[in-house]
């Protein structure tokens, strides 16, 4: 009788070890090491504005090499963003509030962004990230970020069918407060690369976590 009654306890003292081992992982370990989208966007919003030089790739389907083009970035906080290429030709595009201004050849030419959903969506993907604006950015797509504050990428994929039906998926990287890349693919083949320079020294790196349950004493 004793040894059966020590047979029927391994099982359960089994049962509540791999519950308490459970809990400890779900509780205890994961919160320590997980970076999500709002803490990504808390780093970003510290930053209201910044300039940067770009240099960019695109892979277009059917030709052997790249077309390249370079030129300056800036933004200010919450909505203005202007884009200047230097080459292959001189070109602005300015982005603030819903106005879209294209600047070429000495000729302006100004259009309402919301008349086009597609151009729309690329914009506040842009905005949304350099403001630390979340809430935008999932009105538009699907977010994944992965990596920790001193290196991350942040994966969205299109809602919006429209959108949805020109580009593919987009990859915003950086560190820190700063985006340092952003790459594009199309649905049909094409593809865009960015890289981004801030005019500043790079963000210093972000301070490591605290593990969980451990507070300053």
């Amino acid at each position: 009788m004793i040894s059966g009654s020590k047979m029927q306890m391994r099982p359960r003292r089994l049962e509540r070890f791999i519950q308490a081992l459970l809990l400890v992982l779900a509780f205890g370990v994961a919160p320590a090491w997980a970076f999500d989208l709002s803490e990504l966007m808390g780093l970003l919003a510290k930053q209201k504005s910044g300039e940067a030089r770009f240099t960019e790739q695109r892979f277009v389907h059917g030709l052997e090499g790249p077309l390249d083009a370079r030129g300056t970035l800036s933004f200010d906080a919450p909505d203005k963003l202007v884009r200047r290429t230097l080459s292959p030709r001189v070109e602005t595009m300015a982005v603030e509030g819903n106005t879209l201004t294209l600047s070429r050849g000495g000729r302006n030419r100004t259009l309402a962004l919301d008349s086009m959903p597609e151009l729309l969506g690329l914009v506040e993907a842009m905005r949304g990230t350099l403001s630390g604006d979340g809430t935008t950015l999932q009105r538009y797509f699907r977010s994944t970020v992965t990596g920790s504050a001193n290196q991350w990428a942040l994966d969205l994929t299109p809602i919006d069918s429209r959108l949805a039906a020109q580009v593919r998926s987009m990859r915003i990287s950086g560190r820190a407060s700063d985006v340092l890349g952003l790459e594009m693919e199309f649905v049909g083949g094409d593809r865009s690369v960015m890289n981004i320079v801030p005019d500043r020294p790079a963000a210093a790196p972000a301070p490591a976590a605290a593990p969980a349950g451990r507070g300053t004493p």
